[in-house]
């Protein structure tokens, strides 16, 4: 029985190996699917793993430390480091659809108090305490424009 369950081990990694270079139809499956992004596999580690949303420069590399896993390319990790890297950051951290979901509801939470925040982001203004007067002038470059609509409209 031992035995039977290093063999299984040894396939999912030789299935691993294989659905990285495996072609489907012409189409050339790359990548890593870690979460609900996948990683292209020929960067390292903590540089691929900073394209899944929520996961930057310092985060990516605390994961690797957690897991003692070298900054390696991605293609060359084994299987039982792969399902460490999935397990950790679908168990630890908040990412991707998820992530951005519970961005929006409390961005919508701060509309909905109509505390200052709330109201910053409705009139789509910087809410963090810049200036205005000189900068953000994408912010306000719709509202200007609006505004110019409504006055000649009244005129």
């Amino acid at each position: 029985m031992l035995g039977l369950r290093c063999s299984v081990g040894t396939l999912s990694d030789v299935g691993h190996r294989l659905l990285q270079t495996m072609t489907f139809h012409g189409i050339r499956v790359q990548g890593i699917r870690v979460g609900s992004a996948e990683i292209p596999d020929h960067k390292r580690i903590a540089v691929s793993l900073q394209s899944i949303y929520g996961i930057g420069r310092s985060r990516a590399r605390q994961i690797l430390s957690e897991l003692n896993i070298d900054n390696k390319l991605t293609r060359e990790l084994t299987g039982r480091e792969l399902m460490a890297l999935r397990e950790h950051v679908s168990s630890t951290y908040v990412i991707g659809e998820d992530l951005r979901r519970c961005i929006n509801a409390d961005i919508t939470r701060l509309k909905g108090l109509q505390c200052y925040k709330g109201i910053r982001h409705e009139d789509k203004l910087p809410c963090r305490g810049q200036r205005t007067k000189t900068n953000s002038r994408t912010a306000k470059k719709g509202l200007t424009a609006v505004s110019e609509r409504h006055r000649a409209s009244y005129a």
